[in-house]
């Protein structure tokens, strides 16, 4: 019985030291983003489309004043912000354009980015217009290029990154299941919105894979979005906007500031 009860003791005790080395690493690594700089990259869940407040020099790149870069950098003050993300970017235009702010002192590095190299706006373009069997036929064509194609592409990047980065703490982070399923909601069936679920998640295992292959952290958005889905009544994303089209399956501020941030805060 004494025997138990002090293999018990000294398991609490390292317990109770491994989270302190964790937390200890966390602030460190938190730290060195605030002294190294942040540069966001990525598309336009990174930019902000849909959230408002476009920054006016950014042009077409949509980038907003609530989106979560642009909130991370506020609440931290690193010691230099490059905010280089752009709607519509795919992995080709985040290389040829958006690298600029990188050096051997960036501290954080965050992006997302593959959506668009997936055919992200014509699977929703042929869903919203098209039947049940045309919109998971694009959807599979989707699928077979996130498999096929995109894990290079994104090891394209994610190499360049660390060269350009060597010291910085990168985050890759995700996108949202779009739809809450099982409710009674106008606009797509339950059979495409299950669908679109499915892609995303799809989508979102293939970059985790290949965020962990270059030991940087993938920000898993999905959890914080579960409950704010489009068809939810409390929904974080837009749905189809005739009159904004861009705007369009983008998260709103809501969707920056209490799915987006808190992923960035707890992985940065």
């Amino acid at each position: 019985m004494r025997r138990s009860r002090l293999v018990v003791f000294v398991s609490s005790l390292l317990l109770a030291a491994g989270a302190a080395l964790t937390g200890a690493t966390a602030a460190q690594a938190s730290q060195l983003a605030a002294t190294g700089g942040y540069v966001a990259l990525g598309d336009s869940y990174s930019s902000g489309v849909g959230a408002g407040s476009y920054i006016s020099s950014s042009g077409d790149c949509k980038r907003s004043t609530k989106a979560y870069p642009y909130l991370w950098n506020a609440a931290h003050a690193p010691a230099s912000f490059t905010f280089a993300a752009c709607s519509g970017a795919r992995t080709d235009d985040v290389l040829a354009s958006q690298l600029g702010g990188l050096n051997s002192s960036t501290g954080l590095v965050s992006v997302t980015v593959g959506g668009n190299d997936a055919g992200f706006a014509d699977v929703m373009t042929t869903c919203v217009t098209s039947s049940d069997s045309t919109c998971l036929n694009r959807i599979n064509t989707a699928k077979a290029y996130v498999d096929s194609t995109l894990p290079g592409k994104l090891d394209t990047v994610y190499s360049t990154i660390r060269a350009k980065a060597p010291g910085a703490r990168v985050v890759v982070i995700g996108y949202p299941r779009f739809y809450r399923l099982g409710t009674v909601c106008l606009g797509l069936s339950e059979t495409k919105r299950s669908a679109i679920n499915n892609a995303a998640d799809h989508l979102d295992a293939a970059t985790a894979e290949r965020a962990a292959a270059h030991g940087f952290t993938f920000g898993d958005v999905r959890t914080p979005f579960t409950g704010h889905e489009i068809c939810s009544g409390s929904s974080w994303l837009h749905s189809l906007s005739l009159l904004n089209i861009g705007e369009s399956y983008h998260p709103t501020a809501s969707g920056q500031s209490g799915g987006y941030l808190p992923v960035l805060n707890s992985a940065a």
